[in-house]
């Protein structure tokens, strides 16, 4: 684990004490970690800051914390970690002046639009002794939790591959302001890749290779919902993308993740072992079912949760890392797993572009299981 995993930020609370989160960025995603921070006991809400001052002050007004600006927030020796909810193309700046004031840093996913801004993140982190953490934090629920404690206990054998399929018509259907998805940092790839990918790692270890084909339709995209319906959206991404990444272990998986497509009857996510095959839930979610077919029994069974956080949200990779700052142990929604999953995503639209196979650089450690429970607890 590199040292952006495990550093302690030189602004944080007494041992034991919650750690102070200021959020920058209250857009639509943030209400969802707003709603877990209640049952969140190692962190609290300090303050908030949004470019539109506006909705900063009016969310700060409803949550009874400070509104600040960006700038104020950053320099606010009260914040100990800051909650990157800005837009894809404003992670890695924020993440950087973050850490340059000496604070964590967790932000939503992807940790930057490219692998060198992103490993940028991480050395400045590995200077400044502060940790850098990373969403998908879907995977620490009981659904991919217990998945991945199947596969560790040998139910299903030997990996021998997975494969994902996510699939939807594109999110201008139910997003008022769907802009970002259709730009740099958007698509497919981008913005629901690190769910699935991030959910390989944790099932089959990481990526070694990547072949990947990536493409766009003439199709119109329409707002379908809100003040701006009807409105047309400019594509500048691609919005259908099928990958084979080839894992250290030996283990293939196939990936397909599109904004093309109408319906579909493909499962989201199976693992497949010498002895059996396990539905993963859609890690999209937290805690969905596990079910599981062996080759004693050729039926499925639905699996009681044996491993992750019971009744999670968004917000639990961020308690996870407070959890491991007390503790002195690597947090589990890791900058270093962030990065890898974008060098795969990078990884598959540079295959497409050359027509080769691309041999991937970063190579993390596998996050341990979760141990069933309710939530992360500080030491």
């Amino acid at each position: 684990m590199s040292g952006a995993g495990t550093g302690a930020a030189a602004g944080a609370g007494a041992v034991g004490a919650p750690m102070r989160v200021g959020v920058i960025g209250v857009g639509v995603i943030s209400e969802q970690y707003f709603a877990s921070f209640e049952r969140l006991p190692g962190l609290a809400l300090e303050a908030v800051a949004d470019l539109d001052q506006v909705r900063a002050a009016s969310v700060a007004d409803r949550l009874g914390v400070r509104a600040l600006t960006v700038d104020e927030l950053l320099a606010d020796d009260r914040v100990d970690v800051v909650l990157n909810l800005t837009i894809p193309a404003a992670h890695a700046e924020i993440a950087l002046r973050a850490i340059a004031a000496g604070k964590h840093v967790y932000g939503e996913k992807p940790l930057a639009l490219t692998v060198a801004d992103g490993a940028a993140v991480l050395e400045a982190a590995r200077a400044a002794s502060v940790r850098v953490g990373s969403a998908p934090d879907t995977v620490l629920g009981t659904g991919v939790q217990t998945a991945a404690q199947l596969v560790a206990s040998g139910a299903v054998g030997d990996p021998v591959g997975a494969a994902v399929s996510w699939t939807a018509s594109g999110h201008e259907a139910w997003h008022p302001a769907p802009d970002f998805y259709y730009r740099a940092g958007g698509g497919p790839l981008f913005d629901m890749g690190p769910y699935y990918l991030t959910t390989l790692v944790h099932l089959l270890g990481p990526v070694v290779s990547v072949s990947g084909l990536v493409s766009r339709s003439a199709r119109r995209r329409t707002i379908g919902t809100g003040p701006r319906a009807g409105e047309q959206l400019e594509v500048d991404v691609d919005t259908h993308a099928s990958a084979l990444l080839r894992h250290a272990s030996g283990a293939t998986s196939t990936v397909t993740v599109s904004f093309e497509v109408w319906g579909s009857r493909a499962p989201i996510t199976e693992f497949f072992g010498t002895l059996g095959t396990i539905a993963v839930p859609d890690a999209n979610m937290f805690g969905d079912p596990v079910e599981l077919l062996t080759a004693d029994d050729r039926t499925w069974r639905g699996v009681e949760p044996t491993a992750g956080y019971r009744d999670a949200g968004r917000g639990y990779g961020l308690a996870d890392l407070a959890r491991a700052v007390a503790a002195g142990e690597p947090h589990r929604a890791s900058g270093d797993v962030a990065l890898h999953v974008l060098e795969i995503t990078e990884a598959v639209a540079a295959s497409s572009a050359s027509g080769a196979v691309v041999t991937l650089v970063t190579r993390p450690d596998v996050p341990p299981l979760v141990p069933l429970g309710t939530k992360p607890h500080l030491a």
